[in-house]
């Protein structure tokens, strides 16, 4: 404060990469993996892959979904503004690539244990 002894420093807090948009991430990732494991053991004919595909198809839709609601959120807390003195957050392409990894696995685990459906019924 100007005329007075005391004075009032803001410290500049570097910006921190976001918990939530690198987990986004390595769950789409996860989700992508697990979903060509689908895809390999839906092409093995047979009602035992088709079992395995969709106990697979499950995690893989699981991992998915987590890494599309974790990167909203990512988003969502990088996006907050923030006071000053406050932390601010960044990694949104990680948060963005995370939730298209996310889908592209759940939609690739879902085609997979369709695959899977087709041939072993077939």
């Amino acid at each position: 404060m100007p005329g007075t002894p005391f004075g009032v420093v803001h410290l500049d807090v570097p910006p921190v990469t976001s918990g939530l948009a690198v987990g986004s991430l390595v769950a789409g990732i996860a989700s992508v993996l697990i979903s060509f494991l689908v895809i390999c053991l839906g092409a093995t004919a047979g009602s035992q892959g088709a079992w395995a595909a969709g106990v697979f198809a499950v995690l893989g839709v699981l991992a998915g979904a987590a890494g599309v609601v974790t990167g909203l959120l990512g988003t969502r807390q990088i996006r907050r503004p923030a006071p000053p003195p406050a932390v601010r957050f960044t990694g949104r392409g990680l948060a963005v690539a995370g939730i298209s990894c996310g889908a592209a696995g759940l939609v690739l685990s879902l085609l997979g244990l369709g695959l899977a459906l087709l041939l072993g019924l077939g």
